[in-house]
């Protein structure tokens, strides 16, 4: 599959071999989130509070504390071969990030796992799927493995384990996802709110945010 470059265009770059200015996966949970969320902090460059963030991302706590997972229990229930632990990966069109673990697998793929400080509701949520997503592309790019699915471990949930398939669809829906995104910050549109009135009362940006009715 061939990808667009995702470089945010920026006046009087350094070139330092990646683009100034990149899409992340807190970029894509964001926009997921809210497209207003990416256009007050990435076009109108409003810095957020942090203490008053919405809730996924205290998923950064997890970093801080969480157990990882036994690799006897991966081997076994995985068929995990190797795995590498908070890789940074990036891509020549512009994506970047720090993937919890990725592992290789022994039926030849790769995947990434990730933590969640965040219990298990039974399903998994959009916003979850599409991160593993962007991981998976950049693990896919970088150690041109195939990657078919991914994990996700909820911390709060006695360290459950979770598969998400990851299908071409997902990978060409993700490419959707990133042109919104960048339509939001190259040409400052302003997007359509979340349809879910419940995430406004825990956004930062709700008191300048024009209210959902």
């Amino acid at each position: 599959m061939s990808y667009p470059s995702y470089e945010i265009n920026k006046a009087d770059n350094i070139d330092t071999g990646e683009p100034a200015s990149s899409i992340t996966a807190s970029d894509i949970l964001e926009h997921l989130f809210c497209p207003r969320f990416t256009y007050f902090e990435m076009y109108l460059k409003i810095p957020e509070h942090q203490e008053k963030r919405f809730k996924v991302q205290k998923g950064r706590t997890v970093h801080e504390d969480k157990m990882r997972m036994n690799p006897d229990y991966l081997r076994k229930k995985l068929g995990c071969v190797e795995r590498k632990k908070s890789v940074y990966l990036s891509s020549k069109c512009g994506m970047r990030g720090i993937v919890d673990e990725v592992l290789f697998l022994d039926d030849g793929t790769a995947a990434p796992l990730d933590y969640k400080y965040a219990e298990y509701k039974d399903r998994t949520f959009k916003n979850h799927k599409y991160q593993l997503t962007f991981y998976g592309q950049l693990i896919r790019e970088n150690f041109n493995l195939p990657v078919n699915r991914g994990f996700i471990v909820y911390t709060r949930s006695r360290n459950k384990l979770i598969e998400v398939p990851i299908t071409e669809g997902m990978y060409r829906e993700l490419d959707k996802i990133i042109g919104n995104l960048l339509h939001v910050v190259q040409k400052g549109v302003y997007p359509k709110p979340t349809k879910y009135k419940a995430r406004c009362s825990d956004c930062c940006y709700r008191n300048i945010c024009e209210k959902v009715i």
